[in-house]
């Protein structure tokens, strides 16, 4: 038997992203947006509505990072997610946390936050099924500590994920299997 929820952003895990620009002083702006995806290989999809201090400094800059949140910042990205950077312009002095420039676009890294999507504002779609910004992935960089023999160790980044139903963040930490390869073992 089945039980009938009712209807959200009901597809678990959510992502927990940080995305970040610069305001027009130069200050950092990040925001947490959990409505966001790869669209293809090379591009992001964000789904955040104009009215976002974030989506005006997109559009002013051209640029944007996105990184993923970790369990050691829970409480950060949280205050990313519920203070407004057109309310309060110094949301992020108010983290704690600190930034730098990134390497290859107008925007910041977030120290912090292991692993960042560089990215080029590509444009601002909105029509009947929603609304986003596109941008295209320029250069991906990963903090030091989430290497093993020069590769990307997803387990060590510590990402959360938002779980709709409940408003809750976990931990996606365990590897459980392989891509494209634990499934041959079915086929005949």
């Amino acid at each position: 038997m089945r039980t009938k929820l009712k209807i959200t952003e009901g597809i678990f895990p959510m992502p927990v992203l940080m995305v970040a620009t610069y305001n027009e002083d130069g200050s950092v702006n990040v925001m947490n947006a959990a409505w966001g995806t790869m669209q293809e290989r090379g591009t992001v999809a964000l789904n955040l509505t104009e009215s976002h201090k974030t989506v005006k400094n997109i559009k002013a800059r051209g640029a944007f990072t996105v990184s993923i949140a970790d369990a050691a910042h829970v409480v950060e990205a949280d205050y990313f997610g519920v203070v407004s950077g057109n309310n309060t312009p110094d949301k992020f002095a108010c983290s704690g946390l600190t930034a730098e420039r990134a390497e290859t676009v107008d925007a910041p890294v977030i120290n912090e936050f292991p692993l960042c999507l560089e990215c080029e504002f590509i444009e601002y779609q909105s029509n009947e099924y929603g609304c986003g910004v596109i941008g295209k992935v320029v250069n991906v960089t990963a903090d030091e500590s989430v290497m093993v023999n020069g590769k990307l160790d997803m387990s060590l980044v510590n990402a959360i994920a938002f779980d709709p139903y409940t408003h809750g963040y976990y931990k996606v930490t365990e590897r459980v299997g392989n891509a494209f390869k634990d499934g041959l073992a079915l086929k005949k």
